[in-house]
C-alpha cells in the first residue's frame, strides 16, 4: 500500500471542521473576497466552491485551506448576487408602477415620509420581484398634478409610481460608504413617489410591523415627549424620533450600541431569560428529570432571543445573534461539552455560511471582538464578586475594542468608558425589563402597560441630563485621522500585550504600538507646496486647500430640504480623516445653497478662524461665530511659501449670484491652481482681458460644475490647464458637465476628473511635480457603482428587454 505523506495522511484528531482554525480561515478567505477590488467570474466562483468543499470535508492537519478558499468563493457567490439584484443603471429614467408592501416603520418628516417597500410585481420587468427599495413621498415633488401626501403605516399594501436609482454615494474619506450599505443589507434601489394622485392602498396593514408600529404609537401617546423616543427605540427598536444632537450625545458617550434592540441586547434578554429558568429548574425538582437543567436553559436563551429579535422586526444584527445563541443551544442539547473557543468558532462559522456580507457592517466586528477579548483575557472564576468581574469586563472590551473603534469610526469615546459603567446596568437591568414588561401588559390589555412605561421613563430620564452634560464636554470625544491598513494589527496586537496577565514585562512599551493608528502620517505638503482637494458632496462644491501649516475651505456643499447636509455628511467628516480639525480661513464663493448650505455644520464642528464673502451676499446664518469681511478683487496673502490672490469681484461690483462668485488663484513656484465658483463666460472674458496672466494655471477647478453658460472657449484655451476637476452630482437634473464643456476642455489638453466618477480628488504641486489621487480608483470595491455602470453601458442590448424573468435570480 503506497506511503501517504504526513500533511495528506487522514487523521481524526486533526484540525475540525468548525473548529478554531477553521472558523480564521473561513474569515480570512472572506476578508480577502471583501477587500478585493472585482469579483472573479460566477462560473469561477462556483468552481472553486466545490473544490474548497472537498478539502474542507477531508480530514486531513490542511483542511483550513479548503475553508479559507470556500470563504472567498462563497462569498464572491452572494456578491454576485446581491449585485445582480439591483436596479441596472440603465433602467434609472424609467416610469415604473409597482405594487408590494410596506416593509419597515415609515419615518415622517415635514415634507417627506421615507420607508422600505418589498416589492411584489412591476410593470415593465420582473427584475424587481421580491426587491427591496427605499422610497420617499415628498409632498410638492409633482408641481403639476399634486396630490395629498398619504400618512403610510407599516405592513400595508400599496401601488405606486416611482422612479428609482440605484444605490450610489458619496466617495470621501470618513464618509459613510451608501453602497457598501446597500449591499451589506441588500438594498436594490432607492427612489421617490411620482404622481401621489395614482397612489393606491390595496391592503390594510397586518403583520409584525404594523405591531410593532402601533405599540410605538401608543408609547408616544402615553409617555412624556421627553423620553418615549428613546423607550421606542429600547423597547422596539424604532429609532425614528431620536434627533440628529440625541445620535451626537450617542456617540460622544459611546452608547450608541445601547439605545437601540442591538444583538447586545438580544444576549442580556436570552441571559436573564435563561438565568430564571435555571432558577426554576433548581426549585421544581420533578423538572430535570424530563429535561436536564443546562439543555433547558439553552432552550429558553434560544427563544428569549428569537422574541426580542422579532421586536425589532428581525434587523440583521439581531438575527445574527439569534443564530450564535441557537448554534450555542443545538451544542448543548447535543451534550457536547465545547469551550467558549470552540463555540465562538461555531457561531462565527454559522453566521459567514448564512450571510458572508455581514463582515460588512461594523456590528459584526464589535461583537465577535468583544465576545474574543472577553474569553481570551477573563479568567473563568466563579469566586470573584460580580463587581469585579463587571469592571474587569469594562476595561477589557474598551482597551480591546479600542482600535476597530478607531479604524471603524475614526473616533473614539473618551468617557465612553466610564459612562458604560453607568448605564450598561441601568438601562439593562432596569429601563428595559420595564420597558418589556409593559410591552408585554399593552399586547393584552390597551392602556395596561402605561404605568410601567412612565416608570421606566423616570429611569431613563434620571441618567439621561447627567451624559448629555458629559458628552458636552470636550474630552468626551477624541477624533482621529484616517489610519492605514497596517495600523490595525499593530494596535491589535499592542492591546494583547496590555492584556496579558500581570507580571509580563514590558507592558509600557505595548503603548508605542498604537502609535501609528492613533497618530498617523498625515503628510502635510512642505513649505511652498500646496495640496487640493475636491470633496465629493454631490450637486455642489467644496475645495480644502492646504500649506504647510495653514488650511483653508473654500464652499461647503449643499444642504437640501429633505435633510441632506453636505457639510455635517460629508465636508466635516472628510476634514477630521485628513487630520484637520480647525480652519484658518473659509471662503464662500457665493450664497446659492449648493456651495455655502453646509457653512453652519462646518461651524459648529471646526473651529474657523477668518471668513470670506463675496460684497453684499445675504447673511446665511445670523449666529456664524466667526466674522465675515468682504472677499474683493486685490486681497491677496501668503502662507508658507504659496501666495493666495482674489481676482474676482471688484469692491464696487453688485451682488449678482453666480456672477459674484469669489475667484480665488493659489500659487506656486511649482504651479497655479484657479478656483472659480459659479461665474459665466461673460466674467470668464472679463478675467482673460483684464487679468491675462492669472488665467492660465496647471489646474483649474471648473466654474458652474461645467454648465454650458461656463467654461468659454477662449478662456479654457488660454488657461492651458493640466487638470481640470469638475464638482456634480450623479445624474444630476442640469446634466452637468455639459459634455461639449468636457470635450472644450480635453481638446484644450486637460485632462477632466469629475466628482461623481473619481469620488473625492486629491491633487499635489509640490517638488515632485502634479499628481493626483481619486478616492473611488485608490479604494476601489467590487460594489463600486461607477464600475457597475460601466459594465452595464457596454451591453449593446435593451435592458427592458434583455432582464431575466422571474427565474433571474440565478447566477
Amino acid at each position: 500500500m503506497p506511503s501517504q505523506s504526513p500533511l495528506h495522511r487522514p487523521d481524526v484528531r486533526t484540525v475540525p471542521p468548525f473548529g478554531p482554525a477553521c472558523a480564521a480561515a473561513l474569515l480570512t478567505g472572506t476578508g480577502l473576497c471583501l477587500l478585493a477590488p472585482v469579483l472573479p467570474p460566477v462560473t469561477a466562483s462556483a468552481g472553486l466552491c466545490v473544490l474548497a468543499l472537498y478539502l474542507w470535508g477531508r480530514r486531513w492537519r490542511a483542511r483550513w485551506c479548503g475553508a479559507l478558499l470556500f470563504g472567498f468563493a462563497w462569498t464572491a457567490l452572494h456578491g454576485a448576487l446581491a449585485l445582480h439584484r439591483q436596479l441596472p443603471p440603465l433602467l434609472e429614467k424609467e416610469e415604473l408602477v409597482v405594487t408590494g408592501r410596506v416593509s419597515g416603520l415609515p419615518s415622517h418628516g415635514a415634507r417627506q415620509t421615507r420607508f422600505d417597500f418589498q416589492i411584489e410585481s412591476a410593470d415593465i420587468t420582473e427584475r424587481l420581484d421580491g426587491r427591496r427599495v427605499i422610497l420617499s413621498w415628498y409632498d410638492d415633488h409633482d408641481a403639476k398634478m399634486p396630490g395629498p401626501r398619504v400618512r403610510l403605516r407599516a405592513g400595508e399594501r400599496w401601488r405606486f409610481a416611482v422612479k428609482l436609482r440605484a444605490p450610489r454615494g458619496l466617495r470621501n474619506p470618513g464618509g459613510f460608504d451608501s453602497e457598501r450599505h446597500a449591499v451589506a443589507q441588500r438594498i436594490a434601489a432607492t427612489g421617490y413617489v411620482r404622481k401621489a394622485f395614482s397612489a393606491r392602498r390595496l391592503g390594510k396593514a397586518r403583520g409584525l410591523m404594523a405591531w410593532r408600529e402601533q405599540m410605538s404609537a401608543r408609547i408616544g401617546q402615553g409617555v412624556p415627549a421627553s423620553s418615549s423616543r428613546f423607550l421606542r427605540a429600547l423597547a422596539l427598536g424604532d429609532t425614528r424620533g431620536l434627533t440628529d444632537p440625541d445620535w451626537q450625545v450617542l456617540r460622544a458617550s459611546g452608547l450608541t450600541h445601547l439605545i437601540a434592540i442591538s444583538g447586545f441586547h438580544v444576549g442580556m434578554v436570552a441571559a436573564a431569560l435563561a438565568s430564571l429558568v435555571g432558577l426554576l429548574w433548581r426549585v421544581g425538582a420533578w423538572l430535570p428529570r424530563h429535561l436536564p437543567r443546562p439543555q433547558a436553559m439553552a432552550i429558553a436563551s434560544a427563544f428569549a432571543g428569537l422574541g426580542y429579535a422579532a421586536l425589532a422586526g428581525f434587523a440583521l444584527p439581531t438575527v445574527r445573534t439569534v443564530l450564535m445563541m441557537s448554534v450555542w443551544a443545538l451544542a448543548r442539547l447535543g451534550r457536547r461539552p465545547a469551550t467558549v473557543g470552540q463555540a465562538l468558532a461555531l457561531a462565527l462559522s454559522a453566521v459567514l455560511l448564512f450571510d458572508p456580507l455581514a463582515p460588512l457592517t461594523a456590528g459584526f466586528w464589535l461583537s465577535f471582538a468583544g465576545v474574543a477579548w472577553l474569553a481570551w483575557c477573563l479568567p473563568d472564576d466563579q469566586t470573584s464578586p460580580m463587581w469585579r468581574s463587571f469592571l474587569s469586563a469594562q476595561a477589557v472590551a474598551t482597551v480591546g475594542l479600542l482600535p476597530l473603534s478607531v479604524v471603524l469610526f475614526d473616533q473614539a469615546s473618551l468617557l465612553g468608558p466610564f459612562l458604560n459603567l453607568l448605564a450598561i446596568p441601568w438601562w439593562t437591568l432596569v429601563v428595559v425589563p420595564l420597558s418589556l414588561l409593559a410591552l408585554a401588559l399593552e399586547s393584552i390589555a390597551p392602556a395596561a402597560g402605561l404605568p410601567i412605561w412612565r416608570l421606566a421613563a423616570a429611569c431613563f430620564d434620571g441618567l439621561w441630563p447627567l451624559i448629555e452634560a458629559c458628552a458636552r464636554s470636550r474630552l468626551a470625544l477624541w477624533w482621529l485621522p484616517e489610519a492605514s491598513i497596517g495600523a490595525l494589527p499593530l494596535a491589535l496586537l499592542g492591546a494583547l500585550w496590555l492584556l496579558l496577565p500581570r507580571g509580563v514585562p514590558g507592558k509600557p512599551l505595548a503603548l508605542l504600538l498604537w502609535c501609528p493608528l492613533l497618530w498617523p502620517n498625515r503628510q502635510w505638503p512642505a513649505r511652498g507646496e500646496v495640496q487640493v482637494a475636491v470633496i465629493d458632496v454631490g450637486q455642489g462644491l467644496s475645495v480644502l486647500v492646504q500649506t504647510h501649516r495653514h488650511r483653508l475651505l473654500y464652499d461647503t456643499g449643499p444642504a437640501t430640504r429633505d435633510g441632506f447636509d453636505a457639510g455635517e455628511r460629508a465636508v466635516v467628516p472628510a476634514l477630521r480623516a485628513w487630520g484637520v480639525s480647525e480652519l484658518d480661513r473659509m471662503v464662500l464663493s457665493h450664497g446659492d445653497n449648493d456651495h455655502a448650505g453646509g457653512q453652519a455644520s462646518v461651524h459648529a464642528a471646526l473651529q474657523v478662524a477668518d471668513s470670506l464673502a463675496p460684497p453684499g451676499m445675504p447673511a446665511l446664518s445670523p449666529r456664524l461665530p466667526a466674522p465675515v469681511r468682504p472677499c474683493v478683487r486685490g486681497q491677496a496673502w501668503r502662507w508658507d511659501g504659496v501666495r493666495f490672490r482674489v481676482l474676482h469681484p471688484d469692491a464696487h461690483f453688485p451682488y449678482l449670484g453666480n456672477e459674484a462668485s469669489c475667484v480665488l488663484r493659489i500659487e506656486t513656484v511649482h504651479g497655479s491652481v484657479l478656483l472659480t465658483g459659479d461665474i459665466g463666460q461673460v466674467i470668464e472674458r472679463e478675467l482673460l482681458r483684464s487679468q491675462p496672466r492669472a488665467v492660465r494655471n496647471e489646474v483649474v477647478v471648473v466654474a458652474h460644475h461645467g454648465s454650458g453658460g461656463s467654461s468659454d472657449p477662449g478662456f479654457v484655451a488660454a488657461s492651458h490647464a493640466r487638470l481640470a476637476l469638475v464638482a456634480s452630482g450623479h445624474g444630476n437634473r442640469f446634466g452637468h458637465p455639459r459634455p461639449e464643456v468636457v470635450q472644450r476642455w480635453q481638446q484644450a489638453g486637460a485632462e477632466v476628473l469629475d466628482t461623481a466618477r473619481s469620488g473625492a480628488i486629491q491633487v499635489w504641486l509640490g517638488a515632485g511635480g502634479l499628481s493626483v489621487r481619486e478616492r473611488r480608483h485608490a479604494h476601489a470595491r467590487w460594489w463600486d457603482a461607477v464600475e457597475r455602470q460601466q459594465q452595464w453601458q457596454s451591453e449593446p442590448e435593451n435592458p427592458r428587454k434583455s432582464l431575466p424573468g422571474r427565474g433571474g435570480d440565478s447566477l
